[in-house]
């Protein structure tokens, strides 16, 4: 397979930008594309942003800003994306919603193109069956913030082929990330863990063992994580988390993986993190 030369992101929330935003570093185009002009605002808003902090901590000079930007294209055009080499699906974590994207790209996508998703933990097997390129098709997840973290998880469904594993593997090199390649199973690797643990996190706090706070500085202070659980599901999302623990209590039919009741009655209030300004604690209270 040929070198990646441009990449299609669908999506323009926090993974798609971020995706862009470290192909665009790298020199490699980026064709963004979102439902509306002003998701596609916000998203190239975000990305230069983030761009002017690299800048201001002087990880990036100003030309190196200026170039990585213009190498993000914004549009609401699928058919601007016929002629990546790479596409990655960055949509919600919805297997509805990523279906029917995935066969629209399916239809537009070249011949040779391999096509990807971000997604944590829905099945690439199940996804890429809606494709007639099941041997092009591949997980990959990356992490948030996608500029910051190092891991691309490469997940393979039952038809990815070797090379399209050693097409993604070497892409995610050249992001400057480190890939892991693993088996097609819900959360694969990383959220396996890490979501079962955070679903626990929450278990603690409905059950009044101790206040967020408590519960967080004792998990970074007892087992030096940078940051405690809570804090953390309201970084990724509190409907990301519960989707991904909706998938793994169907999907494993264990009750270990049920989800904490207040998680979801916080997603029904809308009390999504940070991206909603109210999680586990108060964003707006806080001015961040």
């Amino acid at each position: 397979m040929s070198t990646v030369k441009t990449v299609g992101v669908i999506g323009a929330g926090t993974m798609g930008n971020g995706i862009a935003q470290a192909c665009a570093v790298a020199n490699v185009r980026a064709v963004m594309v979102d439902v509306s002009e002003a998701a596609l605002e916000k998203g190239r808003a975000a990305i230069a942003g983030s761009l002017d902090r690299l800048v201001k901590k002087e990880k990036l000079s100003q030309a190196q800003r200026d170039a990585a930007l213009a190498h993000v294209h914004a549009t609401t055009r699928y058919h601007d994306l016929a002629d990546a080499d790479l596409i990655v699906e960055a949509a919600t974590e919805n297997p509805a919603i990523k279906f029917e994207i995935l066969k629209k790209v399916d239809e537009i996508a070249r011949d040779g193109a391999v096509v990807a998703s971000n997604t944590s933990s829905i099945s690439i097997t199940q996804l890429a069956a809606v494709t007639r390129r099941g041997d092009r098709f591949i997980g990959m997840h990356f992490f948030n913030p996608v500029p910051m973290m190092a891991l691309v998880e490469l997940i393979r469904g039952l038809q990815t082929s070797d090379a399209t594993v050693a097409l993604a593997e070497g892409f995610a090199k050249r992001l400057g990330k480190t890939p892991i390649v693993v088996r097609n199973s819900p959360g694969f690797v990383v959220n396996r863990i890490l979501c079962p643990m955070i679903n626990e996190a929450i278990f603690a706090l409905q059950e009044g063992l101790a206040s967020a706070q408590a519960i967080d500085d004792g998990m970074k202070l007892g087992c030096n994580h940078p940051i405690g659980p809570l804090a953390l599901a309201d970084m990724i999302g509190l409907d990301v988390m519960l989707a991904v623990m909706e998938v793994f209590f169907r999907d494993f039919a264990d009750p270990k993986y049920r989800p904490a009741p207040l998680l979801r009655e916080m997603v029904a209030a809308g009390w999504l993190g940070r991206k909603s300004g109210r999680g586990f604690y108060d964003y707006a209270a806080k001015g961040s």
